[in-house]
């Protein structure tokens, strides 16, 4: 079992690049001990040195969900800014979000494609109907169906059904990843100051 948590300072202040770092840490060290494994798949670095304006993990073992649930929402690293010593603020808030990152893939295969001879009508049509010549065709796993009487041959409308059936599919699948990659990036204007899920303070 696996899960990705997208954690992300938002559009906030440097300080929130700075919190991020400490509660990926935290958020580290609280997984080893529930006998997760962490991994970071992904950083964006922020201005300052060992800080992070994002950060993608991916939380493995036994518990992985019911542990990042515990890590979702608003977090808040509730410390004194270490950049301006006159900053009254002390709440820095990040984002952290389960998200999706494998793409979706369907495997085409001509095995998979109905094909059944059909008549169709129309200008034109006076030939076609006398012979079926056009094709229509199915593609089982994904329900699709197209329908080719363009060529007066049963084979070339066949050839050309399956191209049409590969074609969709695999822009479907482009669709699909592009949106997974805007569902993920949406996720960084998603932060809320205030009303934190989880506060986390530097140990004394």
């Amino acid at each position: 079992m696996s899960v990705h948590l997208l954690m992300s300072a938002g559009r906030g202040p440097r300080e929130c690049a700075w919190a991020l770092a400490r509660l990926l840490r935290r958020l580290e060290a609280d997984g080893i001990r529930q006998n997760l494994a962490i991994r970071r798949v992904e950083t964006v670095p922020g201005d300052r040195p060992g800080t992070y304006r994002s950060v993608l993990v991916r939380i493995s073992g036994a518990g992985a969900e019911a542990f990042a649930e515990t890590w979702t929402g608003t977090l808040c690293w509730q410390a004194p800014s270490p950049y301006r010593a006159d900053a009254g603020r002390k709440n820095w808030y990040v984002i952290a979000r389960p998200c999706q990152v494998d793409t979706p893939h369907t495997a085409f295969a001509e095995r998979d494609v109905d094909i059944v001879a059909c008549r169709t009508g129309g200008p034109g049509g006076q030939h076609r109907n006398k012979a079926s010549t056009a094709v229509r065709a199915t593609h089982r796993p994904s329900g699709l169906v197209v329908v080719v009487d363009t060529e007066r041959q049963f084979s070339l409308n066949r050839r050309i059904a399956v191209q049409l059936l590969r074609q969709r599919i695999e822009r479907g699948d482009e669709a699909a990843g592009r949106a997974v990659t805007t569902a993920r990036w949406r996720i960084h204007d998603e932060l809320v100051r205030g009303d934190p899920t989880r506060v986390e303070r530097p140990q004394t």
